[in-house]
């Protein structure tokens, strides 16, 4: 049980690590040199698609991590 839990552990880091880095596309070296507007804008899209899947992977990670915590102590 362990083992799958660790397993998965590494494939939801993974995942996680992915759609947050697809999500920094707009904060690049173009924002530096005025190319960021500045203001407020609702997610659209894939944009949104994204953050759903950042945080629902997120709170599975965290899960995930509990588990493998409370499996552990009782081994």
């Amino acid at each position: 049980m362990l083992k799958i839990l660790a397993y998965s552990q590494i494939i939801l880091s993974v995942i996680l690590v992915i759609s947050i880095l697809m999500q920094n596309r707009g904060s690049g070296l173009s924002a530096a040199f005025g190319g960021d507007f500045g203001g407020f804008h609702t997610k659209r899209g894939l944009e949104k698609f994204l953050f759903f899947v950042s945080s629902v992977v997120g709170a599975l990670f965290i899960i995930n991590a509990i588990a493998t915590l409370v499996i552990s102590s009782q081994v």
